[in-house]
C-alpha cells in the first residue's frame, strides 16, 4: 500500500482516534512514569482526557467536513477540554499545528512541517517558566525532525518521530529528578504517541503496545520533593476565561507572582489557565479584573502525588489474598485512611479492616478479614484502643489461631509490623509485635468539638490540641501550635526518630512549621513524613 502524498481531513480524524486509542492504552503507564513536574500525577489521564474532548468535537462533525472545519474542531476541542498541565500544553501544541492548515484541500508536507514549527512556539510562549527535559523538549524536536525530512510526507513523519523518540530518550540527562527516579518524562512519552499515530495513519507502521504496568519501576527519592521549585504548591487550579485579550497581560503577571507550572492557552476572547498555587482565592480572584472564570476546578495536588507514590511503593510489595500464597501467620491491621492502608499493605498485613476512633468495625467485619487471609495463623492489629476489646473477640468465632497485638494507635501499628516474619507463629509474632509496639510513644492531633477543662487548662470547641496516652497534653489556636506542644512534651533525649502521618487538615505549610521546631529544638531528631488520608486527625505522631 502506497504511502499518502498530503494528510487529507478524513486523515486527519484518524490521526486523532488512533492518537485518542493509543493514550487510552498507555493512560497508567504514563501515569507513573510521572514525577516531573512535581505535583502533576495524573499526566496520562490529562493528556486523554484532553484528546477525548477533541474526539468529540470532531464526532459532531459531518463526516465529508472540509480540512478547515477538522482542523477548527481540534483547536476548539482541545482547548475547551484541556485537563492539567500536560492536557493544556497539548493543547497549545495541537492547536498551534492546525492554525494554518488551509479551508479545504490536503496539508502538504512543508504545511504540516510549519504546523510543528508553530505548535513549538506557541507551546513554549503559553507556558511562562518553560523548563528543558519535558513535554516541551519533545515537541521542539519533533519539529527539528519534520523540518530536516520534508520532501515527502512519509520521511517528514518518521523524522519527526524519531527525533522526539531520541529526545524522550535523553530527557533524564536534562532533568536530575528524572535521572534518579529512573524514567523518561511522562508529558513527553505521551507526545511521542502522538507522532506514532501520524507514522501509523500516513506510512501504516506499527503502533506501539503498551508496556505492562508493574514492568515500570520508579525510584522517587523525597528530598527531590525538597529540592523541587514546585514542591511547596498544594493545589491546581483551572478553569475557562472569558477574557478581553488586551487585560491578559496584566492577568498573567499577577499569576506569575502567585504559582508556577503556569500555562495559558487560547485568544480571541477565551483562555484556557492552569496554575500551582498555595492561594486558591488569588489564582481565581485574579481573572475577575480580566473578564468571567467559568468550569473552575481545584485539585489537591499533595493528595494526588503522595498516593501515586503510595501505588508506586507498594505495587511489589502489596500482598493479594486472591493470587498470593498465604503465609504462615497473616496479619489483619485496622486502618483508616487510603494512604495508611497502603502503608500496612506495603509492611505485610494480608487483610485490611476500615475503622477508627469514631467508626468501630463490628466483631463480623474482624471474622471475615481473618477467614479471608486464608492462614491458620493470625495477628490483628486493632490500632485504637476502643476496637482492642472487640478484636479479642475474634479467636473463639474461628477456627483459626488468633492473637491480637494491642496496638492503641496507627504509629504503634507500623512498628508492630516491622517486627513481623509472615514464617513463624502467630504466638512468636505476637511477642515479637508487641515489644516493637512499645518502642514508640504515640501522639495525635485533633480538634476539640465541644469545650471541656483538661490537666493543661481550659478548652474550648474549635481549639486544636494534642493527645497522647495520658489524654490532652496541649492545646493551641492553631494545628502547628498544638503539634509542636505536643511534641515538646513527648520528645526524650533517647529518641531519635519521629514518623509523621499527614491527614485531612494537614499542609505543607504546617509541615514544614513541625518540622523547623524539631530542627531547632531536638536536632538529633531525624524525621520521616507519610501520607495517611485519616479523617479528623491532621497529624499521627511516633516517637522512636
Amino acid at each position: 500500500m502506497s504511502s499518502p502524498s498530503t494528510l487529507s481531513a478524513s486523515d486527519l480524524r484518524s490521526v486523532v482516534a488512533t492518537y485518542a486509542e493509543l493514550l487510552r492504552s498507555h493512560k497508567e503507564v504514563i501515569n507513573r512514569l510521572n514525577v516531573y513536574p512535581v505535583p502533576d500525577g495524573d499526566t496520562g489521564t490529562n493528556m486523554t482526557l484532553t484528546i477525548e474532548s477533541v474526539s468529540s468535537a470532531l464526532a459532531a462533525l459531518d463526516a465529508n467536513a472540509t480540512t478547515g472545519a477538522v482542523a477548527q474542531a481540534i483547536a476548539h476541542g482541545s482547548l475547551m477540554g484541556a485537563r492539567g498541565n500536560s492536557g493544556v500544553i497539548l493543547s497549545q501544541l495541537l492547536r498551534g499545528l492546525v492554525a494554518e492548515f488551509p479551508p479545504d484541500g490536503d496539508v502538504g508536507p512543508d504545511q504540516l512541517s510549519a504546523g510543528f514549527t508553530r505548535a513549538d512556539e506557541l507551546a513554549r510562549q503559553a507556558v511562562v517558566r518553560p523548563v528543558e527535559g519535558t513535554i516541551l523538549s519533545i515537541a521542539r524536536a519533533g519539529a527539528e525532525g519534520a523540518t530536516a525530512h520534508a520532501d515527502s510526507l512519509e520521511s517528514l513523519v518518521r523524522g519527526a518521530r524519531d527525533a522526539a523518540k531520541d529526545a524522550l530518550a535523553k530527557t533524564p540527562d536534562q532533568l536530575a529528578v528524572l535521572k534518579q527516579a529512573g524514567v523518561v518524562d511522562a508529558g513527553g512519552a505521551g507526545l511521542l504517541l502522538f507522532f506514532d499515530a501520524l507514522c501509523h495513519v500516513v506510512a501504516n507502521d506499527e503502533l506501539p503496545i503498551a508496556p505492562d504496568l508493574d514492568s515500570i519501576h520508579v525510584t522517587v527519592h523525597e528530598e527531590l520533593r525538597d529540592d523541587a521549585a514546585l514542591a511547596e504548591l498544594r493545589y491546581e487550579v483551572m478553569y475557562l476565561l472569558d477574557a478581553d485579550d488586551a487585560k491578559m497581560h496584566a492577568f498573567r503577571e499577577v499569576w506569575a507572582g502567585i504559582g508556577d507550572s503556569i500555562v495559558i492557552v487560547g485568544g480571541e476572547g477565551l483562555y484556557n489557565c492552569h496554575i500551582h498555587t498555595d492561594d486558591v482565592g488569588a489564582a481565581i480572584e485574579a481573572s475577575l479584573d480580566a473578564g468571567r472564570p467559568r468550569e473552575i476546578r481545584v485539585t489537591d495536588l499533595a493528595d494526588q502525588v503522595i498516593e501515586e507514590r503510595w501505588v508506586r511503593e507498594a505495587a511489589t510489595e502489596a500482598h493479594d489474598p486472591e493470587s498470593s500464597p498465604a503465609p504462615t501467620t497473616a496479619v489483619v491491621a485496622v486502618v483508616v485512611g487510603d494512604g495508611i492502608g497502603r502503608i500496612f499493605h506495603s509492611l505485610g498485613a494480608r487483610q485490611l479492616v476500615l475503622g477508627g476512633q469514631t467508626m468501630n468495625p463490628s466483631t463480623a467485619e474482624l471474622v471475615d478479614a481473618v477467614r479471608a487471609t486464608g492462614s491458620a495463623q493470625v495477628v490483628i492489629l486493632p490500632n485504637n484502643k476502643n476496637i482492642r476489646p472487640v478484636a479479642e473477640q475474634v479467636a473463639s468465632l474461628v477456627e483459626q489461631t488468633v492473637r491480637v497485638v494491642p496496638t492503641s494507635s496507627i504509629v504503634e501499628g507500623f512498628a508492630a509490623l516491622l517486627a513481623y516474619d509472615p514464617d513463624a507463629s502467630a504466638e512468636q509474632n505476637a511477642e515479637a509485635m508487641k515489644a516493637s509496639a512499645r518502642n514508640v510513644v504515640a501522639g495525635e492531633v485533633t480538634q476539640a468539638v465541644r469545650d471541656a477543662s483538661t490537666d493543661v487548662g481550659e478548652v474550648h470547641k474549635g481549639d486544636w490540641i494534642g493527645l497522647s496516652a495520658k489524654g490532652v497534653v496541649s492545646v493551641a489556636g492553631s494545628i502547628a501550635g498544638a503539634s509542636n506542644k505536643l511534641l515538646a512534651v513527648l520528645v526524650r533525649p533517647e529518641h531519635e526518630l519521629l514518623t509523621i502521618i499527614e491527614g485531612d487538615g494537614s499542609s505543607p505549610a504546617n509541615t514544614r512549621r513541625v518540622t523547623e521546631f524539631l530542627a531547632e529544638e531536638f536536632p538529633q531528631i531525624n524525621v520521616e513524613v507519610h501520607h495517611g488520608g485519616q479523617p479528623l486527625y491532621p497529624y499521627y505522631f511516633g516517637l522512636e
